[in-house]
This record gives C-alpha cells, structure tokens and sequence, in this order.
C-alpha cells in the first residue's frame, strides 16, 4: 500500500500540512521537537490503532483548536482509498465517504509496523510489553482478535474481583463457575492466534536480524504458554478450578494469556539477560520488520512502515542495511543528524522546521 498525499489540521503542532510522500523510502530530519514523530503518528492512527506514544485523543488536538482532522489518500490492492480521522475528546472515522461506527473501525483497511525509541522495550522490559506487541500485530490482521482479548481481559478483571471477594464470602463460589467457562473458551482461541502468529514471524525474524547484524548470531523466538499444550475447553476450565483456591488467595488469576511471554534468545542465550544495547535495538527493530512481512505474506501488501529515529545508535553497516535493503515499501524514517543518511542511494529527504515540511 501506498500514502499518496497526507494532510493535518490542527493535529499537534501542525496548524496546516499537506505531504506528498515518495513511494519508497522517505526520509524526515530535523531539530528535536519539530514535529517529525508527530508526523509519524498521524500516519499510525490510520490504522485505527490509539497513539504509539501513548497519548489521550484530545491530547493530539493542537493547543488552542477545538478539533484535529487528518486526511490521507493511500491505494490498496491497487485500489484508491481515502480516509479521514476527526479528533475531539474523541477519535471518529471515516472510509471513502462511509462513516463508521469508531475509529477502531480503520482496523484491517489501512496497514503500518511503527518502530521507535521505546519499542527497545519489546526485550528490556517484562512480559507485558511482548503481549503488547502480538496483540497490536494480531489486531491489525485479524480485527476479530481485539473482540475476544477485549472479552478476555473483562472476565479476568471479573474473575480476580469475586477472588477477593471469596475471601471473606465462600458461599459466593457458585458465581465462578460462569467466569471460568468464559476464560476457558476465551483463552485457548487467543493462545492459539499467538501461537500462528509466531510462526509466520519466526519465518522472517532470523533472515532481517542477520541482515541487519552482518549474520553475527542467531535469533530465534518462542511463545511461552502458562496454560500449556492442551487448550482444549475442558482441559482449561479444570486448569481455572485447580488454581481457584491458590488465585483466592493472591486475589489475581495466575494462568492464562495475560500471564505468558515471548522468548528472545541470540545463539540459544537470552537477550534480555546478556545482550548489548545495540544487539537489543537490532532485536527488536528485527521483529518490527518481521510484522511488516507477515502483513504482506497475509494481505498480499506491505505495510506502510514508520521508523522514528532509528538511525542514531546503530552503526555503519546496520545504517546501510535500512536505509538500501529494504525494497518496495513505502518507508518513513526520522532522523536528528543529517549524517546518519549520508549512505542513502535512493529516496525523498525532507526537512521538518517548526511543523512544516521542506523538500
């Protein structure tokens, strides 16, 4: 897929900007505090996604505007699109001229991998973040995967808040039962979507983090299951009464998808525990490429790929291998030092001065 023209009004610093991108690989330096990351996550939102910086809707509204309104032309499957996001207290959406029901709504229609600073997380941080990660990635391809983890997620929250209750009123414990039926059914399905999508990933992940690292070491990744290899309905629901009693006692739900992990590992060693910095940046940068493959394997389109400055703490040749390897997509990269992409062959440079754009 293809952004052919983008414009913003009253979204962050942008009083007015209209952008036409190259097809392939774009390039946006600038000062710091310019506006290149907010370019990025205008783009992002078209996925129907919430922020990749984790801000609130009405936050994204220029300081002073009542309202923020982007729009974005882009062909998919060789198809002319146009989509347009209002933002007020909330996001509101619409596709060639059909308003939907939210901006969630954009969810399948319009595909981006975002990589930036914080996404080194994906291996320092804990679990969560690697749940994150699937989660967002499975979403994008499969929009029903957000209903179930959507329904998930409550029951958990219901299930861990009559935990606490039966501490002190055991004669509630019939009201599990129902909770326990949903988690049971509820859980396996999402497991076995992570599962499938990790191994379409791990086709790629070995193959981009040796490009990218010059085939120094190995990567591999596993999904790591509290629940184990039977997630059959009844298995899971007697795995929810085994652990009923120990859960009354921590007040949380101990198993289940919101539990498990992602393992990362270079030459059969754990990153987290014994990677450098720079092998980590790789490491994640590598499975953000990897979701845009399995994008295109399932969509038959490559995603619109949106890396916010990636370029300053990788060296020469992992500079080199963004900046010239990566063919056929339409990228947007940002960048602070104009010397980081000295090594660009082909491509659109832009320079971003006080939320303007300059070619």
């Amino acid at each position: 897929m293809i952004i052919k023209n983008l414009k913003l009004k009253g979204f962050r610093n942008f009083e007015e900007l209209e952008f036409f991108p190259g097809e392939n690989m774009n390039v946006i330096f600038g000062d710091n505090a310019e506006g290149k990351t907010n370019l990025l996550e205008a783009i992002w939102l078209f996925c129907g996604a919430k922020s990749f910086r984790g801000a609130k809707d009405k936050e994204l509204v220029s300081f002073g505007k009542n309202f923020a309104v982007n729009e974005c032309e882009f062909t998919f499957g060789g198809v002319e699109k146009f989509a347009r996001i209002t933002i007020e207290e909330k996001r509101s959406a619409e596709l060639s001229g059909n308003k939907l029901s939210s901006a969630g709504g954009l969810a399948g229609k319009f595909f981006a991998i975002v990589f930036s600073p914080l996404d080194i997380n994906l291996v320092n941080d804990g679990p969560a973040a690697r749940r994150r990660f699937l989660d967002t990635a499975i979403g994008q391809i499969y929009p029903s995967y957000n209903e179930k983890l959507r329904k998930y997620v409550k029951a958990v929250k219901q299930r861990n808040s009559l935990l606490k209750d039966l501490k002190y009123h055991p004669e509630l414990d019939f009201l599990m039962e129902d909770f326990e039926e949903a988690l049971s059914h509820l859980a396996g399905d999402i497991v076995k979507y992570r599962k499938k999508y990790i191994e379409l990933l791990q086709k790629y992940t070995s193959e981009i983090y040796e490009g990218i690292s010059g085939g120094k070491e190995e990567l591999k990744i596993e999904y790591f299951s509290s629940l184990g290899s039977d997630l059959s309905k009844d298995c899971l629901k007697e795995m929810y009464l085994k652990s009923r009693r120990e859960d009354i006692f921590s007040g949380a739900t101990s198993i289940g998808p919101h539990r498990d992990d992602l393992l990362l590992t270079l030459d059969k060693k754990a990153i987290k525990s014994f990677g450098s910095q720079g092998q980590r940046r790789s490491v994640a940068l590598s499975l953000k490429l990897s979701e845009a493959m399995v994008l295109k394997e399932i969509t038959g389109e490559y995603p619109i790929a949106l890396l916010d400055d990636v370029m300053s703490e990788l060296d020469k040749g992992r500079q080199d291998f963004i900046l010239n390897h990566i063919k056929n997509w339409q990228v947007f990269i940002t960048c602070c030092d104009p010397a980081n992409i000295d090594g660009l062959k082909e491509g659109k440079i832009f320079k971003m001065q006080g939320g303007k754009l300059v070619n």
